[in-house]
């Protein structure tokens, strides 16, 4: 499979120019015939977040838009640039109900962003007849790096009493909504139903839907999974873990800095982990950026959970012999995949989110072929 950045090369620069051999149309007519599966979605969302440039944060937007296909929308893609005379949106998805979605595309949260442009941009869509009226029509930041402390955004909304009328959604939450669809035959009117819900933000949402898919998708039956729990573990009794990790800044402050992590009570695993096990951390798209050695069972802190405060998770291991190698991450790609004990027997070609979505024991040639390559901080 082409890397993003070798069909960008490929394409040239992508830009407004009009016409069906433009770099921005070959680029569109390339997702329309080639990314046809939520596996090449997510790896090519993955690649746009990880790298810095416009070109990278154009093609964010039509990925963006093409997730929507996925969705069960007809999709109109918009500008890259506002332009006068012009309606700015970044894309517009039709639900065959008749309700729209107008999307507004951002790789960060990091400065301010303005609702009343999105808001402009559908007055103007109903005032040009292609939208019906507000009673059909909601804005959606769909949002590439989001900043959970921050929140921005999301306060905005709520502040301006805009609830009703515009969402939020990271793209990882939104790849977990196609793969839920995909692997789930979620119907429309149920992909309709999360991202219209009562709360500005979608991710609660998804995550939670996501969290019992993948534990379901996963796993097999109860005592399968047990007994396939302990035939993981080595004739040395170490057993070998991955935890998902929303934020780089997550794994330095807790980590690196405190040689711990936490977990809250319905995260699946860290019950049964024990000092000597091997653990490694995944940051959501980036890879997976640490690893340690578990230097103590999972236990109640309750003075340290204030203190780091971490409200949610009351369940502290401490950790040793700690490797970062967050500017060397470990991507998941579909090289990578290929080679895991855990995709055998799986369609590659599928989401493969479920792996990352939640804490899960791995064998010790998955956990090494992950964590391969790490430099010691």
């Amino acid at each position: 499979m082409l890397t993003m950045t070798q069909i960008l090369m490929l394409v040239g620069k992508l830009d407004d120019t009009p016409g069906q051999e433009t770099a921005r149309d070959r680029f569109r007519q390339f997702l329309r015939e080639h990314v046809t599966t939520v596996a090449q979605l997510r790896d090519y969302v993955q690649e746009c977040i990880s790298h810095a440039g416009g070109n990278y944060s154009r093609a964010l937007q039509d990925l963006v838009n093409h997730a929507g296909t996925f969705l069960g929308f007809e999709v109109t893609f918009g500008r890259y640039q506002g332009a006068r005379g012009q309606i700015g949106f970044d894309g517009l998805w039709r639900s065959p109900t008749g309700f729209h979605f107008v999307i507004e595309v951002k790789t960060s949260e990091t400065y301010p962003i303005r609702t009343p442009v999105l808001i402009g941009y559908i007055d103007e869509l109903i005032s040009h007849r292609l939208i019906p009226d507000w009673e059909h029509a909601m804005g959606l930041y769909v949002v590439g790096r989001p900043d959970p402390e921050v929140r921005q955004l999301e306060n905005a909304i709520v502040a301006e009493g805009r609830t009703q009328k515009l969402r939020v959604i990271s793209v990882e939450a939104l790849l977990k909504l196609v793969e839920l669809k995909t692997q789930y035959n979620l119907s429309h009117d149920q992909v309709l139903a999360v991202l219209r819900p009562s709360a500005p933000r979608i991710d609660p949402i998804v995550d939670l839907m996501a969290d019992i898919a993948a534990q379901g998708f996963a796993a097999q039956p109860l005592e399968q999974t047990e007994s396939r729990s302990e035939n993981l573990r080595s004739a040395s009794d170490i057993a070998y873990w991955l935890a998902p990790v929303k934020s780089e800044e997550v794994v330095r402050r807790l980590v690196e800095e405190r040689h711990l992590y936490a977990f809250s009570e319905r995260q699946p695993g860290h019950k049964r982990m024990k000092p000597g096990d091997r653990i490694c951390f995944y940051v959501t798209m980036k890879g997976v950026v640490a690893d340690a050695e578990i230097a103590s069972g999972p236990a109640m802190d309750s003075q340290l959970q204030e203190e780091l405060e971490l409200k949610d998770y009351p369940w502290i291991i401490r950790l040793a012999n700690v490797r970062l190698y967050v500017d060397k991450p470990r991507v998941l790609d579909e090289e990578l995949r290929s080679r895991l004990e855990v995709f055998a027997g799986r369609d590659l070609r599928s989401g493969w989110g479920w792996f990352v979505q939640t804490t899960r024991q791995l064998s010790a040639h998955d956990f090494e072929l992950l964590t391969k390559g790490g430099a010691s901080a």
